[in-house]
């Protein structure tokens, strides 16, 4: 797996269609869990996935941090798994939003809490880290 990380409008979409313009596209739906995006594996081709920082304001609602960390770890993990058997090299593109004024509200704070978490759990399984700003694309792994 690949991970590509960086603020708004950085370039990280376009950093990954240059490097894998072949791709298929998934977007993370709110409403469903990580491990959905299984069904968009296809052998040999590279699969991209977005929407993670909107998936993960959908999580705000669950009371239990531990657990939803050990889900998405465990989704994670066996999605890795599929796409290696098939060959098929993943890519996930999500925000950085660590940076800048911490926010009053509490459910702000939880939500870059959570992506903190979800990015530090896919950095641990990715091959390759990189980080996206002004269009630079540094690898960081």
């Amino acid at each position: 797996m690949q991970l590509f990380i960086g603020g708004a409008c950085a370039g990280k979409r376009d950093a990954v269609a240059a490097r894998f313009p072949t791709a298929n596209g998934w977007r993370l739906d709110a409403a469903k869990p990580f491990s959905d995006s299984q069904q968009a594996l296809v052998a040999d081709i590279p699969l991209v996935i977005t929407g993670v920082l909107e998936w993960l304001s959908a999580a705000l609602e669950r009371d239990d941090n531990d657990t939803l960390r050990q889900q998405w770890q465990n989704d994670m993990a066996a999605l890795c798994q599929r796409a290696e058997a098939l060959n098929a090299p993943l890519i996930i593109i999500t925000n950085e939003v660590g940076r800048g004024v911490v926010p009053m509200q509490p459910e702000q704070r939880r939500l870059r809490d959570f992506n903190g978490w979800f990015v530090q759990d896919a950095t641990a399984q990715a091959e390759q880290v990189w980080y996206v700003r002004h269009g630079l694309v540094m690898a960081v792994k």
